[in-house]
């Protein structure tokens, strides 16, 4: 029996004209139908009659974001605060290149509403755009660039944000999770592994440099997106960037997220998850690509200490994921869904092979960067 999409059920059981009608659109109504194949949100497209704005309908998963107050109140101080950087400039087009969401007509201030406990929210459709999926030298120095300029324009935001998904980032808080569950190991599996958590553990004071210097207070939190991927940006027609989607994740954090971040995924050779690992190493035509469009945007805010770090934020992401693949599978496999027996742990030594890939590359890394 085939499973029926969870946006379907919403179609069917809600009466989505109702929600829409609390918020304050352009138009009348003409259709609404799911929009995307998102993980965590259900999504939908809200089409007007005529030359109306069309709308985007989505329903936050409480599961992921339990606090929407502080994630709508981030989201707001973000998108209002670059709007006022794109005004400054005399940028064209600023809703093409800012997110805009819609507020309520019985609140101008409050942008979701709650309906049989579930909230939702509203925002402007851009129109005349897509998303890219392929990862390339032209698509990852075009992410490279659109990444540091959105932390560039919120270097100076004045409102503190909250932090979305507590310690989501936190490799102090990761290495102590695999330590509580090593000590419990609940499914029996941690004698088969103990190989891979010496190996693990051995890096284990270098990979929390960041932690420290942040105590010390040589390295400075920054307003961060911390989900960095190439089909989280925007493109028009002509190939250029429009502007950084997907916001639920952005908060304070060392500015490693989005730079190491994105190298995890889009610098490996091969799927995050492929057992040949034979095919896993760290892609540098990528690496430069990206720290080129980085750089270039980002030079204008970067510590000469962050900027020296960048290489280690290059091997700290998939030393990070093989940590939690790793806690998943000593768990039982409770948190990432698993098409196999060993997924978890083909991903572990995937990530892990990744990790001593960038690792052996860190010099030149540092070479590239200083000539940047």
């Amino acid at each position: 029996m085939s499973r029926i999409n969870p946006i379907t059920i919403y179609l069917m059981n809600e009466n989505l004209q109702k929600i829409v009608d609390q918020f304050a659109i352009c138009g009348t109504i003409a259709e609404i139908k799911p929009l995307g194949e998102g993980l965590i949100n259900d999504t939908l497209l809200v089409k007007t009659a005529g030359d109306t704005p069309n709308y985007v309908l989505q329903r936050v998963n409480t599961n992921v974001f339990p606090d929407v107050d502080m994630l709508m109140g981030n989201i707001h101080a973000v998108t209002s605060h670059i709007r006022k950087k794109l005004e400054a400039r005399g940028e064209k087009d600023i809703d093409r290149k800012v997110l805009t969401f819609v507020p309520l007509k019985s609140d101008p201030e409050k942008f979701y509403t709650c309906v049989n406990d579930a909230p939702w929210r509203m925002m402007v459709f851009i129109a005349d755009a897509v998303t890219k999926q392929a990862v390339n030298p032209e698509s990852s120095e075009a992410a490279g660039e659109a990444f540091g300029e959105f932390q560039a324009m919120l270097a100076d935001i004045p409102v503190a944000l909250g932090e979305t998904i507590k310690d989501f980032h936190n490799m102090e808080f990761r290495l102590q999770q695999l330590k509580d569950v090593i000590a419990k190991d609940p499914a029996g599996r941690v004698e088969s592994v103990k190989d891979i958590i010496d190996e693990l553990l051995s890096y284990a004071e270098e990979m929390t440099l960041a932690e420290r210097l942040g105590r010390e207070g040589k390295l400075p939190k920054r307003i961060c997106h911390c989900d960095t991927k190439v089909n989280n940006m925007m493109f028009d027609k002509q190939d250029r960037v429009l502007c950084v989607i997907d916001l639920d994740t952005v908060m304070p954090n060392f500015i490693f997220s989005d730079y190491g971040d994105f190298l995890r995924t889009a610098a490996n050779f091969t799927a995050e998850d492929d057992p040949d690992l034979s095919k896993v190493g760290f892609n540098m035509e990528i690496f430069k690509a990206f720290t080129r469009g980085y750089l270039r945007s980002a030079n204008s805010f970067l510590t000469p200490l962050e900027k020296e770090l960048l290489p280690y934020a290059a091997t700290l992401f998939p030393y990070m994921q093989a940590v939690r693949f790793l806690w998943d599978y000593i768990s039982g496999d409770k948190y990432w869904k698993c098409k196999y027996p060993e997924h978890n742990l083909d991903r572990v030594k995937n990530q892990l092979t990744l990790f001593k890939s960038a690792y052996a590359l860190k010099d030149e890394m540092a070479a590239f960067i200083a000539a940047q």
